[in-house]
């Protein structure tokens, strides 16, 4: 490989191609010759296109592993593995709302390495990535819950209830990991299902940020698994992780 993604590090290279992939999302979206429900394939259609080209053709020894794509279990003996959620929230998408996500994220080991999460419908396009931490607002007195604006999950709602937290529905899980990191929300507790595509990404950048990230029993997120189904996830401030994962316990 040679160009200017031979020079990239993994971290830069996560963040350029969310980027590039948000702003060809927006493109398709505005030339208006789909409906929302035809924009939404041909949004995920378009940009896993973009996204795994450019992995396979940058880092071509590493595994793949992308929500658009039939799993090639070859990447089970690889320790890099790209893994990556061309549009995370494809209904928000094609609802030409903002809280939609690209996820290009790198697990080495099985463990986040590197990974960038692009919100190009808000403010006119946000990156968040891992090697860029921004400084994080304080916590309020009355925490804030981001939970599923569609389906939020049972055991979220009953932490807020005893938390005393407001809930902030929101669309894709890349946009209510973000929310924490943009001082939009405080907790992002998630238990009704996901993959590991939904939170490779969003988690790598979280940590970077200083963030805990976990399953919600505590135990830590592991990827680049044979079964690639990833059901639950804690994203919060750390001084908040232990109070939430008891009163998960106590109420499990």
């Amino acid at each position: 490989m040679s160009g200017p993604a031979s020079t990239m590090t993994d971290a830069e290279l996560a963040a350029h191609l969310a980027e590039v992939a948000g702003r060809i999302l927006v493109n398709v979206r505005e030339s208006g010759l789909f409906g929302p429900a035809a924009l939404g394939k041909a949004g995920d259609q378009t940009a896993n296109q973009f996204l795994c080209r450019a992995l396979r053709e940058t880092r071509p020894e590493d595994g793949l592993l992308s929500e658009e794509e039939k799993d090639d279990e070859a990447r089970l003996t690889k320790s890099r593995v790209w893994i990556v959620d061309p549009v995370d929230g494809t209904r928000e998408y094609g609802e030409a709302r903002a809280d939609w996500a690209v996820h290009v994220g790198l697990a080495i080991d099985g463990l986040p390495a590197a990974g960038a999460v692009a919100l190009p419908g808000l403010n006119g396009g946000t990156l968040l990535r891992s090697d860029q931490p921004v400084p994080i607002p304080p916590a309020p007195e009355k925490l804030r819950m981001v939970i599923s604006r569609t389906r939020p999950a049972k055991e979220a709602v009953a932490v807020a209830e005893r938390l005393d937290a407001e809930l902030v529905p929101m669309g894709s899980a890349g946009a209510k990991a973000m929310a924490v990191i943009l001082g939009q929300a405080d907790i992002y507790l998630h238990s009704g299902g996901q993959y590991e595509w939904d939170s490779l990404a969003p988690v790598a950048v979280a940590q970077a940020h200083g963030l805990h990230c976990s399953r919600i029993d505590g135990s830590p997120l592991i990827y680049n698994q044979r079964d690639v189904y990833l059901p639950d996830l804690l994203i919060c401030r750390k001084d908040h992780a232990d109070k939430v994962l008891q009163l998960i316990t106590e109420l499990t």
